[in-house]
């Protein structure tokens, strides 16, 4: 055994290393981020600032419910049911245009009708970039239908 001391003195010494796998729950700890922040403005929002002051608050004021667009809101909601039944609700919508008026379709089909409608008034003429680019529009969908779709045109 004369041999083991000078062995071990050969080999470059290296501190003795313990290897853990796990770190246990109960070790963990939470990283504290922005120690010592405190908050310097109004917990309930910002506030505009004339000359450092914070402006006073409007004060309260209710909304009219019986302004003509709250209080005829959903009048022709139920016409044909409650009324004589010899209008079609789709003509209570006032405020859609024309070529969305009752239609019931894809993208393709709600084009299609408005480049119908709007070539009777000569859109063509008076704003031929919306124009072309109507017509692209309907370009790539009839194609992207024909080519890409399981039925194709057939649908429509």
């Amino acid at each position: 055994m004369s041999w083991l001391p000078s062995q071990l003195f050969n080999v470059a010494w290296s501190p003795f290393r313990t290897i853990v796998r796990t770190v246990y729950h109960s070790e963990k700890t939470r990283l504290v981020r922005r120690y010592g922040y405190k908050e310097k403005i109004w917990c309930g929002g910002l506030l505009p600032r004339k000359e450092g002051k914070a402006l006073p608050i409007p004060e309260y004021r209710p909304k009219n419910a019986w302004a003509q667009r709250r209080a005829l809101f959903g009048q022709n909601d139920y016409i044909d049911i409650l009324g004589p039944g010899n209008i079609h609700p789709v003509k209570t919508l006032y405020n859609v245009p024309a070529w969305i008026r009752g239609v019931s379709g894809n993208e393709y089909k709600i084009l299609l009708r408005k480049r119908k409608m709007l070539a009777k008034i000569g859109m063509p003429s008076f704003s031929p970039t919306k124009w072309k680019n109507l017509q692209k529009r309907i370009a790539y969908l009839y194609r992207f239908l024909n080519r890409k779709t399981k039925t194709g045109m057939s649908n429509i």
